[in-house]
């Protein structure tokens, strides 16, 4: 008979099969995979787009593969991603509660720590699958609908695709980084909650109370320490010369409000009472 080890309860790969297999894993990669195709399919209806106001990424949009997965991520940071990224680090504890299944994990028994650490590394996983799996699906759309070619800037000027292909990876990395807080709430919630539509709905709540007062210029400086101030600070890489302030201080802002909530999220999960 095999001794019991700790290490041999689920296992990732279990975890991650099962998490694949859930129909909001299906349908939150589905629309992440088609937006790109019904937006190349939109701009090719309505033509290209012509400058409104302030120049802006919607302007050149459509001049090549890359200009247009950056318009992508840029409509798609400040809801889209947040939603998935809430739906999958939200969703993966309070299902188990909500199905009253949870219980009977803890009795095969998984130590609490390592169960919500499994959850965690996997949940976090698909949230980055799904960040990434955007902006790669709009260099597919893009360069079937518009062609390859240099970066346009919408103040004038091109990036050659060498240094913009570089930049593009600095951009998804710091909109993964950004979206770390999202997470972490989201995740403190689904050990809080037995309802998964409350963990990631209170999450994507509290992340649209942070927009709206960040939009309330009379709180100043305090703005700054809004999770989402600096979401769209990977603009800054655009710039002839890339400007790292903006996205120092998110990385700085998002890292120590995941590394807090997370925190909580186990302190919380080890004494919480577990009936369901």
């Amino acid at each position: 008979m095999t001794a019991y080890n700790v290490r041999r309860t689920l296992p990732l790969r279990v975890e991650a099969v099962r998490q694949f297999r859930r129909r909001r894993t299906l349908v939150a990669f589905g629309i992440l995979l088609v937006l790109p195709w019904v937006l190349v399919a939109a701009f090719k209806l309505g033509g290209d787009p012509g400058p409104d106001g302030a120049p802006n990424l919607v302007d050149v949009a459509t001049s090549s593969a890359l200009n247009f997965a950056l318009f992508a991520l840029f409509v798609s940071t400040g809801f889209l991603l947040v939603v998935a990224v809430a739906l999958f680090c939200g969703d993966t504890v309070a299902s188990e509660a909500g199905w009253s299944s949870l219980r009977y994990l803890l009795a095969a028994p998984v130590p609490r720590a390592r169960l919500l650490r499994q959850k965690l590394i996997v949940a976090l996983s698909y949230a980055v699958l799904a960040v990434v799996s955007l902006p790669l699906m709009s260099l597919i759309a893009g360069t079937a609908g518009f062609g390859w070619g240099d970066v346009e800037l919408p103040t004038g000027g091109t990036v050659p695709v060498s240094t913009a292909l570089g930049r593009m990876a600095i951009i998804v990395g710091y909109a993964l980084v950004s979206q770390l807080v999202v997470a972490a709430l989201a995740f403190l919630l689904s050990v809080t909650t037995d309802s998964p539509l409350g963990a990631v709905g209170g999450a994507v709540g509290l992340v649209i109370v942070s927009n709206i007062l960040d939009a309330v210029t009379a709180l100043g400086t305090w703005r700054e320490f809004l999770p989402t101030h600096w979401m769209y600070s990977w603009m800054d890489a655009l710039q002839p010369d890339i400007q790292w302030t903006g996205m120092a201080k998110g990385a700085a802002i998002s890292i120590a409000y995941a590394a807090v909530l997370f925190a909580v999220a186990f302190r919380r999960f080890r004494t919480r009472d577990i009936v369901s």
